[in-house]
C-alpha cells in the first residue's frame, strides 16, 4: 500500500494553504491524497432546521471536495475524495482511526457556517487524540510553505514525545539533506529570578546538554549530516517561534505532550501556541505506547 495522506477541509483559507501543502508533500512521495468534509449535522440550530440545511451542506462540501480534487490533478497527484455527515472533531478522528493513513494535513484555523471560524479548535483535538502524525498549516499573511524543507526544527526536552519528534524530524530532514535545528528551551521558572536574563544553573545546563547531544546522535543514526543544537530560555512558544523566523526554518517538528519534573519541562503543553503561531507549518507526533 502506498503513502496515504488525509486532508479535512472545510474550504477556508487555512484548510486550502493545508491542502495545497499537502500536494507539494505528495507529488514529492507519490502518495494518495484523502480530501475529507464533515457536514457539521449536530449543530442544534440545523437539527430544527431539517433536512433541506442537511443537503445545502453536503452539496456545498461536494463543491469543495471537488475543488480540491481538481487541484489534485492539476499537480499530477492522485486524490481520492469524501463527504460525511457528523461531528467535525469526530468525524475526522474516526475517518484516521478506521484507515491506514500515514499523515494527516490540517489547517490551524477554519470556519463553519456564517463566518464562524472553529477548524482551529478541530485541529487541535485531532493533533491530541491519534497518534498519526498531524501537519498544520497556516494562511496567515506571516505564513510561508516552504518545500522541500532544508532547515528541520525540532524543540526536546528528553521526554519519550519529544524523542519520538526527532525521530520523525530526522527521517524527514534526512530524506532531504536537510539541517536539523535541536532547539531545548527552559521556560521561565519560578525558582530561577531573571531566568530569561540570568544564566541557567549549571546543572540544567548539563542535563539539557545531555538531552541535546542523545538526540544529535539519534539524528546522526538517521542520516542526517548537519545537526546543530542551542539552549534557550524564556516562553516556549516565543523562544520556537523566534527561532523559525531568525534561522529560516521550512519546518517545525514537535511532540504533543512533555514531561514534568525537577526541571520542569512541559514542552508538549506548547505546541498547540506554536501551532497557532509559527509562520512555517508544524507536524506533531507522538509515541502510540505512551497515549493517555
Amino acid at each position: 500500500m502506498g503513502i496515504r495522506i488525509l486532508v479535512p477541509t472545510d474550504g477556508s483559507d487555512s484548510a486550502t494553504a493545508a491542502l495545497e501543502h499537502a500536494l507539494d508533500v505528495a507529488a514529492d512521495r507519490g502518495a494518495t491524497v484523502h480530501v475529507l468534509n464533515v457536514a457539521d449535522t449536530k449543530q442544534p440550530s440545523l437539527a430544527r432546521l431539517g433536512t433541506d440545511v442537511v443537503d445545502v451542506l453536503e452539496r456545498e462540501g461536494e463543491a469543495i471536495v471537488s475543488d480540491a480534487a481538481d487541484r489534485a490533478a492539476e499537480r499530477g497527484v492522485s486524490v481520492s475524495t469524501h463527504v460525511v455527515q457528523g461531528e467535525p472533531r469526530e468525524a475526522i478522528v474516526d475517518s484516521i482511526t478506521d484507515n491506514e493513513f500515514d499523515l494527516v494535513v490540517m489547517g490551524a484555523h477554519g470556519r463553519r457556517g456564517l463566518g464562524e471560524y472553529v477548524l482551529g479548535s478541530v485541529t487541535d483535538y485531532v493533533v491530541n487524540m491519534t497518534d498519526v502524525p498531524v501537519l498544520t498549516v497556516r494562511a496567515a499573511e506571516d505564513a510561508t510553505r516552504p518545500f522541500p524543507y532544508d532547515d528541520v526544527l525540532v524543540p526536546t526536552d528528553g521526554s519519550v514525545h519529544a524523542r519520538a519528534a526527532v525521530e520523525l524530524g530526522a527521517t524527514i530532514a534526512a530524506r532531504h539533506d536537510a539541517t536539523i535545528h535541536l532547539l531545548s528551551v527552559v521556560d521561565e521558572l519560578p525558582e530561577l529570578p531573571d531566568a530569561e536574563s540570568g544564566p541557567l544553573s549549571e546543572q540544567i545546563t548539563e542535563n539539557l546538554q545531555e538531552v541535546l547531544d542523545e538526540d544529535a546522535a539519534t539524528a546522526r543514526r538517521a542520516g542526517v549530516e548537519n545537526v546543530t543544537t542551542a539552549i534557550a530560555t524564556g516562553s516556549v512558544p516565543r523562544e520556537v517561534t523566534s527561532y523559525v523566523d531568525a534561522e529560516g526554518i521550512d519546518l517545525v517538528v514537535m511532540g504533543t505532550h512533555g514531561r514534568t519534573g525537577l526541571d520542569r519541562h512541559l514542552l508538549g503543553s506548547f505546541t498547540e501556541r506554536v501551532i497557532r503561531t509559527s509562520s512555517v507549518p508544524v507536524l506533531t507526533t507522538r509515541r502510540a505506547d505512551e497515549m493517555d
